[in-house]
């Protein structure tokens, strides 16, 4: 075992936090559909050219490979991200109306349009049958967040949700996500490991002094891009299991 997941490291972890797009859920298949919906709203007027032009240089998506390009503002940013790049010139009170407009949407499209990891449901059950507890930090609502999860019967292996609006500042920030878990939870930054697909994720877990932080490839950033970041890259948290076991 390399000295980066000695077995001490590993057998400090008592939580995981896991990212929940391209994390838990297939990030494509689940958003490619809202995001177009939502950048045909922004061009007005049905300008499919201008909605392709905003999904693409604006919000992150290659229309030659069909996916969203690692750590664009779509793939992991926020929706305060995309209003203010798709919406530069409204004034702030059109803003936050955009905002929660935007939110209302993915809220009920992200969750009716959800498509989970393979092997997602047997996996949390298996970490919770371990003794581990888990969480959620997206940079998606708090509220987008609970929505998916409970449309994909993952709810309950869930102690804590965080969402960008849950407090004041969204992933790639220590706080709220890790150091706000780590709170609810009683423990200590290093006894919890973070799971995600962007980097984002890898540099909230280091920000606040995670005990692991753990690349997956099922989302959009590819293994040479999570490795210098990554104590571990896995295929997906299909692997943590075994990784976690004491």
């Amino acid at each position: 075992m390399s000295e980066k997941l000695s077995e001490e490291r590993i057998r400090s972890i008592r939580a995981v936090l896991f990212d929940k797009d391209g994390t838990l859920i297939d990030f494509d298949r689940t958003w490619f559909s809202i995001s177009w919906q939502l950048a045909q709203r922004a061009a007005k007027g049905g300008d499919d050219l201008r909605a392709r032009a905003l999904l693409d240089a604006g919000g992150g998506y290659d229309w030659l490979t069909e996916r969203f390009r690692a750590n664009s503002v779509i793939a992991a940013g926020t929706v305060e991200d995309i209003v203010s790049l798709w919406h530069p010139d409204v004034v702030s009170e059109q803003s936050r109306e955009l905002i929660e407009e935007y939110d209302a949407y993915c809220v009920t499209e992200g969750a009716r349009s959800a498509v989970a990891v393979e092997a997602l449901h047997e996996t949390l059950e298996t970490l919770r049958t371990m003794g581990f507890r888990l969480g959620i930090a997206t940079n998606d609502s708090e509220a987008g967040a609970h929505a998916t999860a409970k449309a994909l019967g993952i709810d309950g292996f869930f102690d804590v949700v965080i969402g960008y609006n849950t407090a004041a500042r969204p992933k790639p920030y220590p706080d709220p996500p890790l150091l706000y878990f780590a709170e609810k939870l009683g423990l200590a930054p290093h006894e919890i490991a973070m799971v995600g697909d962007n980097l984002h994720d890898l540099e909230t877990a280091h920000a606040a002094g995670a005990g692991l932080a753990v690349g997956v490839l099922s989302g959009n950033s590819p293994r040479e891009a999570l490795e210098p970041h990554a104590d571990i890259v896995l295929d997906s948290v299909a692997g943590l299991p075994e990784l976690l076991k004491r």
